[in-house]
C-alpha cells in the first residue's frame, strides 16, 4: 500500500498488513474466533484490560472460542458501537512508558458489539446461546443500583421498574441478563458465569446480591434457581486507563503509519488481575497470560481499593485545590506525595490482610511511580468524578475499621474534608469547579452549608453512615476543613505531614 493510500486508510482487518512492522497485531485468524464472553460496559478500561488478556491468549493459539461480544445499554454506548463497527471491532492499545517509549498493539479479541436499544431480542438470544459461558461487567460502582445508605437494591429506579413491569423489552443489564438466563433454563442450557470487573470490594458478591434482588422482584421461584446455579466470582482489576483525547488519536495515526482509529486506548504499562476460580461452565486459561487465579481475592482487592483507589481520591481534591489538572503533576508535588504515602502506611495498611506474593512496601513505591508517569496524562478531573460512588466504598471502610480498632484517622478525615471543600464548587482562586457526580446538586448544597454547620457534608448518612456522631472522626475532619478554608490546601498538607 502506498503512503497516500495509507494516509486515507482506517483500521480494519484489511489494513493490518499495511501497519508498520513494530506494531503488534493479532497473529491468529480472527475469522475462526467465536464468542464465549458477552461483556456489558465496553469502555477504555475493559479494552485495556480484560480484552487485552484474552487477545494475548489468542496470540498463543489458545482461547479462540472465548471471543468477546460487547453489549451496550446506555445512550453513550452507541458511539462505541459505531467506532468498533467502523474498524471490524479492532482497536489500538498504546502503553505509555515513563521514558516516553510506546508499546503499540492492535487488539482483536472483540468480535462483535450489540447495542441493546437497536435489538434487545438479539441480545437476549445471544445470551441464551450455549457458546456464551461468561457474562462480564464493567458498569462502574453505580451500575449495581444499590442505595448507599441502606445497601438495598433500588427497585424504584425508573428503568428497573419498567423492566420489572414487563410491558416492553428490557433495557437494563439486569433485565437483559436475567431474561437470557431464563431462556437458557427453559432450553436446558447450563447458566453462564457472571463476572464483575468493577472496582468494588467483593464485586462478585455485589453482582450476586444485585441480580438476585432483581430476580426476586421479577420471579421469586426463578431467583431461587439463580442463587443456586449461577456463579459470581470476585475479582481485582488494575490498570490506569485515562480518557482518549484527540491528541491520542493523532498520535495513534502517526504510530500506525497513517492508518486512523476512531477510538484507540492509551494506558500505563502496569496491569494486574486477581480472579477467584469459580467458573462452573469453564473459562479461558487466563493464568497463562499472568492473571492471578486464586481461591480468595479479598486480600488483593482490599490492597488495591484502599491503597491505589483511595490515594487517587487524595490526589483528586487536594491536587485540584493545589492548582494541578494532571495527575502526574499533582503526584510529583513532594508534599502531596508525602501525604499519600503517609496515608498508605499509617491508615490504609493496618486495615489490610496479608497479600500472598505481594511485597506491600514495594507495591506502595510502585503506586507513587505509576501516579507520576507523565506520559499517561491522566486528569485530576477524572479522579474527582462520581465520588459519591467511590469514597463510601474505598475510604469510609478504612475510617470505620481504624475507629473500631482505636487507631488514628487524621489523614483519612482530611481526605474527606478535601472532598467537602472541593464540592463547595469554587477553587482557591475563586474559579468555579465543575462537580461531576450523580449527586452533584445535593453534595454542592451540603458543602455550601459548611460555613454555618461544619458537619453538614458528613451528616449525609447515605454516604458516611454515623461518622458525624463520632468525635474521633469529626474533630480531625473539622480541623482539616477549617484549615482548607482558612489556610488553603498547601498549608493544610504542611500541617498534616510537615
Amino acid at each position: 500500500m502506498s503512503n497516500d493510500a495509507n494516509a486515507a486508510a482506517h483500521l480494519s482487518n484489511a489494513a493490518l498488513g499495511a501497519l508498520p512492522e513494530e506494531v503488534a497485531r493479532p497473529t491468529y485468524d480472527r475469522s475462526s474466533v467465536t464468542p464465549g464472553v458477552m461483556h456489558f460496559g465496553v469502555g477504555n478500561f475493559h479494552r485495556s484490560h480484560q480484552a487485552m488478556y484474552i487477545d494475548a491468549l489468542m496470540n498463543q493459539g489458545k482461547a479462540l472460542d472465548w471471543g468477546i461480544c460487547g453489549v451496550g445499554v446506555m445512550p453513550r454506548d452507541a458511539q462505541m458501537r459505531d467506532a468498533l463497527s467502523h474498524s471490524d471491532h479492532l482497536y489500538t492499545l498504546v502503553l505509555k512508558h515513563p521514558d516516553g517509549s510506546r508499546d503499540v498493539r492492535v487488539i482483536g479479541s472483540i468480535v462483535d458489539f450489540l447495542y441493546a436499544p437497536d435489538d434487545p431480542e438479539k441480545v437476549i438470544e445471544q445470551l441464551a446461546s450455549p457458546q456464551i459461558r461468561i457474562v462480564s461487567l464493567t458498569v462502574t460502582e453505580g451500575g449495581y443500583n444499590f442505595d448507599p445508605s441502606t445497601g438495598e437494591f433500588r427497585l424504584d429506579n425508573p428503568a428497573i421498574a419498567a423492566d420489572l413491569e414487563g410491558k416492553a423489552a428490557p433495557t437494563t443489564a439486569f433485565g437483559l441478563i436475567v431474561a437470557g438466563l431464563k431462556r437458557r433454563r427453559e432450553r436446558g442450557i447450563e447458566p453462564f458465569t457472571i463476572m464483575s470487573c468493577d472496582n468494588i470490594q467483593g464485586n462478585g458478591e455485589m453482582a450476586h446480591k444485585s441480580f438476585t434482588a432483581y430476580a426476586k422482584a421479577d420471579d421469586p421461584e426463578f431467583a431461587q434457581w439463580l442463587e443456586t446455579h449461577v456463579s459470581f466470582p470476585n475479582s481485582m482489576v488494575d490498570r490506569i486507563t485515562p480518557v482518549t483525547t484527540d491528541e491520542d488519536r493523532a498520535e495513534v495515526a502517526e504510530l500506525l503509519g497513517g492508518v486512523t482509529d476512531d477510538w484507540p486506548v492509551v494506558a500505563e504499562p502496569f496491569t494486574q488481575w486477581a480472579l477467584e476460580d469459580s467458573f462452573p461452565d469453564g473459562r479461558p486459561p487466563l493464568e497463562d497470560v499472568g492473571v492471578q487465579v486464586v481461591e480468595d481475592v479479598e486480600p488483593y482487592e482490599l490492597m488495591k481499593l484502599r491503597l491505589l483507589n483511595a490515594s487517587h481520591q487524595g490526589i483528586a481534591y487536594f491536587g485540584w485545590l493545589l492548582g494541578y489538572r494532571l495527575v502526574d503533576e499533582a503526584a510529583s508535588d513532594e508534599l502531596l506525595a508525602r501525604y499519600l504515602r503517609a496515608y498508605m502506611d499509617s491508615e490504609a495498611t493496618p486495615t489490610l490482610q496479608p497479600v500472598p506474593g505481594v511485597d506491600l512496601d514495594q507495591y506502595k513505591d510502585t503506586l507513587i511511580e505509576r501516579f507520576t508517569n507523565s506520559e499517561v496524562r491522566d486528569t485530576v478531573a477524572r479522579l474527582a468524578a462520581e465520588s459519591s460512588d467511590r469514597i463510601p466504598k474505598w475510604l469510609v471502610p478504612v475510617i470505620k475499621e481504624n475507629l473500631a480498632a482505636d487507631r488514628p484517622v487524621e489523614l483519612s478525615a482530611a481526605m474527606v474534608a478535601s472532598w467537602a471543600r472541593y464540592d463547595e464548587g469554587v477553587d482557591e482562586q475563586g474559579e468555579p469547579i465543575e462537580i461531576v457526580d450523580q449527586l452533584a446538586d445535593e453534595l454542592k448544597a451540603l458543602a455550601q452549608q459548611q460555613a454555618d454547620d461544619r458537619l453538614a457534608f458528613v451528616k449525609n448518612a447515605k454516604l458516611f453512615g454515623d461518622l458525624a456522631a463520632d468525635e474521633r472522626f469529626t474533630k480531625p475532619y473539622v480541623w482539616a476543613l477549617d484549615s482548607l478554608r482558612d489556610n488553603g490546601a498547601r498549608k493544610t498538607l504542611e500541617l498534616l505531614v510537615g
